[in-house]
């Protein structure tokens, strides 16, 4: 199967108190280039969420927003730092010594002292959220290539009915080709006789200037060559897969082959064949951009 590299997914998974919602786009792009953004205590994930992605998508630039929501509401608990509350309790009570004063010091006067007491958030479980994250984007994943294959299968009718209308052209320039040799010997043969009157003609010489003009505008290799290019451009695209780079190149290939044929040809009518064939070309071109 074809796919588009235009593409969107989204995925919510909701467990617990916990929620997870992974989006993803994306857009044409020579490689795979894919940018996350997410809350900070998920950046730990970063590297497993990069190679989940790897086993759907091989090319785009991919956009993925994972946005996470933590209703647990005891996730946050008190901290007593005892270590520090003694080191102030040592102290305190060496002042009172040294100045000779009451050590008066409560409960509730040494809990407001700096970092005696902290709110602390509980430590995640790591495993499960991950479970719960891998879950989120697989969805979103899935659906994604899901729109990307639509696309795809619309891009590859729409290329394949393109390219049989270039063999079209390509059949007619073929048949046109040995007809213009025959009309230059006859064009020729006129305007000899328009000069020379009743004087022979030199069919040796004719022949050659016949010869000379078949091998300046035979673009029979051409027409061999990009009948093959279109040939396996189509077989590539019902065959499916990742071929875009390689389409793009055969595209390039079909594109020089044209402006060969428009480059040798005196003929009006395979001149304008050819223009249709570049201007065909062209449009296959844009949208292989679009192939994964």
């Amino acid at each position: 199967m074809i796919k588009s590299m235009t593409g969107f997914g989204r995925c919510e998974i909701a467990r617990g108190e916990r929620k997870i919602t992974v989006e993803m786009k994306s857009v044409n792009h020579r490689y795979l280039d894919v940018s996350i953004k997410m809350p900070k205590k998920l950046n730990f994930f970063e590297a497993a969420i990069r190679n989940e992605l790897k086993n759907y998508i091989q090319r785009g630039k991919v956009d993925v927003f994972i946005a996470y929501e933590d209703f647990t509401e005891s996730n946050m608990c008190v901290k007593y730092n005892k270590d520090l509350a003694a080191e102030y309790m040592k102290y305190l009570g060496q002042m009172a010594e040294d100045f000779g004063l009451d050590n008066d010091v409560r409960v509730s006067t040494l809990s407001r002292y700096p970092e005696v007491l902290g709110m602390e958030e509980q430590t995640i479980d790591e495993e499960e959220l991950w479970l719960l994250l891998q879950e989120a984007v697989r969805g979103a994943a899935q659906g994604f290539v899901e729109t990307r294959v639509k696309e795809g299968e619309n891009l590859k009718n729409d290329l394949v009915s393109k390219l049989n209308g270039m063999l079209v052209h390509v059949d007619y320039i073929t048949q046109r080709s040995p007809q213009i040799i025959t009309e230059y010997r006859q064009k020729l043969e006129e305007r000899v006789k328009e000069l020379l009157g009743d004087a022979k003609v030199d069919e040796g010489r004719l022949l050659m200037e016949v010869t000379v003009f078949a091998d300046k505008v035979c673009v029979d290799e051409e027409l061999v060559r990009l009948r093959s290019h279109i040939e396996t451009t189509r077989e590539n695209l019902l065959e499916g897969g990742s071929i875009g780079r390689k389409l793009d190149f055969i595209a390039q290939e079909m594109n020089r082959e044209a402006n060969t044929i428009l480059s040798k040809t005196s003929d009006l009518e395979i001149s304008n064949r050819a223009i249709e064939l570049k201007t065909e070309i062209e449009k296959v071109r844009e949208q292989i951009q679009n192939i994964e």
